[in-house]
C-alpha cells in the first residue's frame, strides 16, 4: 500500500481487538501495514486473535488487560511500547452490556457496564494521551461509540450512557489536543454482527422487525470497520476532529 493510507512504521492499539469490531480494526490496521497491540480479557481469543493477524506480516503483541483497572491499563500500556517503540494510534474498543429492564436495572449492572465502556475509555486514552504529548508528533485517538450514543437505548440505558459520554469525550479532548496534532474521533457502529451481539441478531422475531429497517438489507460486519480504523489512523484524517462516524448501513435513516 502506498500513499495517505500507508501505515509502514505506524503503531496501533485496539482495546478489545480479540473478537468483533475491535478485531475487525486490528485486521484493517494490519492489513495496510501497521504494527498492533491488541488488549482482551480471554487469553485463548487473544492467543488466536493474534495469529491471525500476524498473517499480514507485522509485528502483533496480544496482552491480557482489564481496562476498567487503572494499574492495568498503565502496565499494558508500558508493555505496549516497549513491545513496540511507541504508539500512534489508540482505538479504545473494549465494551459490555448486561441488557435489563429499566426498573429492574442494579446499581452493580450499572457500575459494570460505565466500568468498562466509559472508565475505561477514559483510562486508555489517558495513557495513549500522556505517550503521545510526551513524544511529540501527535497521534489519533479513536473511541467506539454506539448507535445507542444518538438514540434511545431501551434496557440499556447504562449502555447508552457509557456510548453517549463516549462521544463528548472525544469532543472535548479533540478540543484540548488539537494544538498538540493529536485527533480524537468516535465511531459509532449500528447493528454488528459480534458475539456481544449474536444473541439478538440471531432472534428471528428481531430479525424479522428490524432487518427490513436497515436499507442495506444485512447486519454489518466486523471487517466493515477496518477501512474506518486504516483512515482514522492514517495522515489522510489529519484535519479530521471531534466527529463521530455513524456505520449502520443506513438504518438511522430510514
Amino acid at each position: 500500500m502506498s500513499g495517505a493510507f500507508d501505515l509502514t512504521d505506524h503503531v496501533a492499539l485496539v482495546t478489545g481487538g480479540n473478537s468483533g469490531i475491535g478485531l475487525g480494526y486490528a485486521e484493517g490496521l494490519a492489513a495496510a501495514g501497521a504494527s498492533v497491540a491488541i488488549w482482551g480479557t480471554n487469553e485463548e481469543k487473544n492467543v488466536a486473535a493474534a495469529e491471525q493477524l500476524r498473517s499480514h506480516g507485522r509485528p502483533v503483541v496480544a496482552l491480557r488487560c482489564d481496562v476498567g483497572d487503572e494499574t492495568q491499563v498503565d502496565d499494558a500500556f508500558a508493555r505496549t511500547v516497549e513491545a513496540l517503540g511507541r504508539v500512534d494510534s489508540c482505538f479504545a474498543n473494549a465494551g459490555t452490556n448486561r441488557a435489563s429492564p429499566f426498573v429492574d436495572m442494579t446499581l452493580d449492572d450499572w457500575r459494570a457496564v460505565l466500568r468498562v465502556n466509559l472508565d475505561g475509555v477514559f483510562l486508555t486514552f489517558r495513557a495513549a494521551a500522556r505517550h503521545m504529548l510526551e513524544r511529540g508528533g501527535g497521534g489519533s485517538l479513536v473511541a467506539t461509540g454506539s448507535l445507542a450514543s444518538i438514540v434511545g437505548q431501551p434496557r440499556g440505558e447504562h449502555y447508552a450512557v457509557s456510548k453517549g459520554g463516549v462521544v463528548t469525550l472525544v469532543k472535548s479532548l479533540a478540543v484540548e489536543f488539537a494544538r498538540h496534532g493529536i485527533r480524537a474521533n468516535a465511531v459509532l457502529p449500528g447493528w454488528v454482527d459480534t458475539p456481544l451481539a449474536a444473541p439478538v441478531l440471531h432472534w428471528d422475531r428481531f430479525v424479522e422487525r428490524v432487518l427490513p429497517r436497515v436499507p442495506m438489507r444485512r447486519w454489518g460486519r466486523p471487517d466493515d470497520f477496518g477501512a474506518v480504523a486504516v483512515y482514522l489512523a492514517s495522515p489522510a484524517s489529519a484535519y479530521h476532529t471531534g466527529d463521530t462516524l455513524l456505520v449502520d448501513g443506513g438504518y438511522s435513516l430510514f
